[in-house]
Formats: C-alpha cells, structure tokens, sequence
C-alpha cells in the first residue's frame, strides 16, 4: 500500500494549495466568457472553475477568482456587476492557443478578442458578442452572483442562465444531437498542462439501466478478490441485471476457450487464474454477461460434485 501524503489546507500557503487542487480536480471544462461594461467596452477571458448546473432552469456557473497576489478583483466580474449578461463560449482545439493568449493581463480596456485574433459576432439577446469561431456559445443572463471572500484566490460564483444556445452545424450528428468526436473539446489540468478530447482519448461506458446492476457485493468471493480483475472490470460486471444461469454457464463451458483450460490444467488455482484472465479479455470485448459465466464455470463444477 502507498504512503497518503495529508494536507489542511489551513496551514498551506494559498498558491500551495491551488496547485494541488486544480492538478487533483481535473479535466475541467472551460468557459471562455465574452462580457461588456456600461461603457461598451468588451472583455474575453477563460475560466476553468466552470460547469453546467441545471438543466431546467438552464444554468451554468463559472468562477473569476480574485488574484491570489492581492486580492483584486478581475474585468468580468466588474463588467458582470455593471451589465448582468455573458456569453459562456465553449473551447475546443481548434482555438485553444488563441484561447490561451487571451488569458495575458492586457490592461483594463484593451479588447481579448482583437488580441487574440478572434471574431466578435452580434449576440440574438445579450450585448456581450459571442466568439464566432467557437463551436458552441451560450447566450445567457446572470441570475446572481455569490462572493465567496475577499482573500486572494477566493471566487465569485456567477450564475449564469442560458437564454440562447448557438451550435456550429458542422459539429452535428445526423440526428440533429452534437458530436462529441467531431467537438474535439479541450480541458484544464494542473500547472500549463491541458487535455483533448478526441478519439484516442475518449471511451464509452454503458450507463446503469432502469433495472439496478447486481452490484460488486453480489458476485462470488473469489471473483470479488481476484488479483486478475481491476476496480473497473469489478464495476463493469456489478452493472449486470442478473447473474448468469445455469443454462448460461453451461453453454461457455461448451466453448473452446473454456474446455482448453480445463483439459490443459488440473490444479483448482490454475484453472481459476486462467479463467479469470479469459474473463477480463471477455470484460473489454464487452462480452459482460458472458465474461462472469465463463469465471463461474469452476464454481459451478464443484457445485455439482
């Protein structure tokens, strides 16, 4: 077992703590918020402390935090104060080093968008302009916003409700709904490090049905403690309706994989380790059901003597 480093966070320094915090909290979304003065005057900036809240209402929050070296407070937290609209603009590759450029300090005044070399477009119910090149935007108006200290590194929750959803029809589905390969979103980690969520990182897990999985709890001891599975193909297999019957398990026990096992190997452990490594290969081919059957055919042998 490894050794737990422990920190309080009551006797770390503020910048100490956000590098452990924003390294251990990750992939976070990006809101990359457009925003407006009283004066007219617009402002582009990323935030990271950012995600989607509610759905009815639609509400999405994201957070300036006030600079950790005094204290003060960001352009699109002022700007929020004096005209309650944003327009939360979602970040993909495509723009993630415009998007990183616009995040410099520039003086209060000086245009993101014209630094970054992105485009303002006329939003359809809030004054902030959306950024054109970005694949979603989300027109919305600020419902409230919540103070959360005066210290530097403390945030302003600002709640956001979504009045109006922009999607570029080149990131659409046939179906109308997005897709999430052709997004090709970007996410924050820790330190400079961001991620990408594209083919090669991305992966489906089917969702627990209506009817409630087993559960870890239910599957046979030996199972539950094999050192062959991991945490995930555990998961993967409490997420099934029912344990597998008899007629199941007898049918892998017919196969050539399992009758190979058991003609090659004599000791109880051997077939058992064996098994449960067919198992887990059954397990990431998404032969779930099968996979468990397979592991309880030894079980079910001495059963029967």
């Amino acid at each position: 077992m490894s050794n737990i480093k422990t920190i309080d966070p009551s006797k770390v320094e503020t910048r100490v703590l956000h590098k452990y915090l924003l390294s251990a909290v990750a992939p976070r979304p990006i809101a990359f918020a457009s925003t407006i003065n009283s004066d007219g005057r617009v402002n582009l900036s990323p935030f990271s402390y950012f995600n989607v809240f509610s759905i009815n209402p639609p509400i999405c929050v994201f957070s300036p935090s006030r600079r950790g070296r005094d204290g003060s407070t960001k352009d699109t937290l002022e700007n929020i104060k004096q005209v309650p609209e944003v327009v939360i603009n979602i970040v993909n590759y495509p723009i993630i080093e415009q998007m990183s450029l616009s995040s410099t300090e520039y003086e209060t005044g000086v245009n993101e968008f014209t630094k970054a070399g992105l485009t303002e477009v006329p939003s359809k119910i809030v004054k902030p302009p959306r950024v054109k090149e970005s694949p979603v935007a989300l027109e919305c108006t600020v419902d409230d916003v919540i103070e959360l200290g005066e210290e530097g590194g403390a945030g302003n929750l600002i709640l956001a409700r979504v009045k109006m959803v922009h999607i570029q029809e080149e990131y659409l589905k046939d179906d109308g709904f997005i897709d999430s390969l052709k997004l090709d979103l970007v996410a924050r980690m820790g330190d400079s490090w961001y991620c990408r969520a594209n083919e090669q990182s991305m992966f489906e897990i089917p969702k627990p049905g209506r009817n409630r999985g087993i559960g870890v709890d239910a599957l046979p001891e030996k199972i539950r403690n094999s050192h062959i599975l991991t945490g995930n193909n555990l998961g993967r297999l409490g997420n099934l309706e029912s344990m597998p019957s008899s007629d199941e398990i007898k049918k892998v026990k017919e196969s050539s994989e399992v009758k190979d096992i058991f003609d090659r190997l004599s000791l109880e452990k051997e077939i058992e380790t064996e098994l449960h490594r067919l198992g887990k290969k059954m397990i990431e081919n998404d032969e779930v059901s099968e996979a468990l059957a397979v592991m309880m055919s030894n079980q079910k042998i001495k059963e029967k003597n």
